[in-house]
Order: structure tokens, then C-alpha cells, then sequence
């Protein structure tokens, strides 16, 4: 993401969730948070990440048989005490995307209904600290069961959060040659286990 704020024909803030639909490609780049648009920052390297990662988790899914639909934050929307955020993919129950799909209510998925939510990391970028820090705090707070932070440069490596009594408890950060392996609870619980390395394959 780059700084809050940008040139638009929409008067300065605070924005809405309206207001971000209302831009080209219904706010597709932008989040809102704590009534700003904030820019979202993602290069080729960063959504090959994205999709090689998305398809892993599907893939465990579908092995276990869970009743979950796994989304990427170009077309679907989480909300969270400062507002609506994209993740970059999150996990959530087949009954929630099926009102959203179908029903188109609600249109942004509430935060307390995402089991998992993963950001991958643009270095550099206006939106690194907030992957790092202020996400950390809201996606505790609405209860994202799991947070994964994604790193692709020098090499992949994915650290795990799991939500606690008092926060996030952080494993250590799993790097490319490692094995991850992790428990995503749903209808029924299902193990994702892969190495790093893979997220760039071909």
C-alpha cells in the first residue's frame, strides 16, 4: 500500500465502504482504513506467491473434505474495527461464501467469519508494517483463528500465528527447505503442510 490518500474525483475523507466500490474496478487496489484509502500494493512476483499458496490450501481442503471456499482480497472483502481489508487470501466457511455469492449478503464477509487470513508481504511497500503490526492487532481482535505473513524476497518463508487467550503467539517463521505444518480448524479440521520453496514454483 502506498500513503493514505489518493488523486480521485471523490472528495477527501473519511471513506466509506461505499465510497471504495464506487472507484474503477469497484476499489479492487484499495482498502479502507480508519476511513482512508490506502493503496494496495502487489507485484507479478507477489501475486505468484498468492496463487501457488491459495492453491495449496484448497488442495488440503479438499483432501479433508472441509466445507471451506478459500478467497484472495482481488474480489472479496473482509471488514475489521478500522475498516475493510483484502487479505490475500483467507479461509472461510462454504455456508458464509455461499450468502455472498448467492444471496449477495453480506457483500464484505465479516472478520469473525474467516478462519484463516494470509498476507504476503511487498517489501519496501507502504503496506510492509501494516502486514507486519496493525494487522496483527485487528485480525486478533475480530478472532481470525490464524494469521500467515508471507515473505518472497530473498527466498519464501511463512510465519505462523495462532490465536491465543491474550493475541497472536507466533512460531517461528518456517523458510524455503523446511517443512510447514499446520492445523486450520473448520467443520472439519484439515492439515496444511508444504515447503516454502514451493510458493515459486512452475
Amino acid at each position: 500500500m502506498s500513503g493514505r490518500g489518493l488523486a480521485h474525483e471523490v472528495e477527501f475523507g473519511p471513506y466509506t465502504v461505499l465510497d471504495l466500490h464506487e472507484l474503477p474496478e469497484d476499489g479492487k487496489g484499495f482498502e479502507v482504513e480508519d476511513g482512508w484509502l490506502v493503496e494496495v500494493a502487489a507485484g507479478s512476483r507477489h501475486n505468484w506467491v498468492a496463487r501457488n499458496l491459495s492453491r495449496t490450501i484448497e488442495a488440503a481442503a479438499s483432501r479433508s473434505g472441509a466445507a471451506v471456499i478459500v478467497c484472495d482480497g482481488g474480489e472479496w472483502e473482509i471488514s475489521t474495527p478500522a475498516g475493510i481489508r483484502k487479505p490475500d487470501i483467507f479461509v472461510i466457511p462454504r455456508d458464509v461464501a455461499r450468502a455472498a455469492i448467492i444471496d449477495e449478503s453480506p457483500k464484505v464477509i465479516p472478520g469473525r467469519e474467516v478462519l484463516l487470513a494470509v498476507e504476503v508481504v511487498s517489501p519496501g511497500s507502504g503496506s510492509e508494517r501494516n502486514d507486519r503490526v496493525r494487522k496483527v492487532g485487528e485480525y486478533a481482535t475480530v478472532g481470525i483463528s490464524q494469521y500467515w505473513i508471507v515473505d518472497h524476497q530473498p527466498e519464501p518463508r511463512v510465519q505462523v500465528l495462532v490465536l491465543g487467550e491474550y493475541g497472536y503467539v507466533a512460531a517461528p517463521a518456517v523458510a524455503a527447505g523446511s517443512l510447514l505444518a499446520t492445523q486450520l480448524e473448520a467443520d472439519k479440521p484439515f492439515e496444511i503442510s508444504f515447503d516454502p520453496a514451493a510458493l515459486l514454483d512452475f
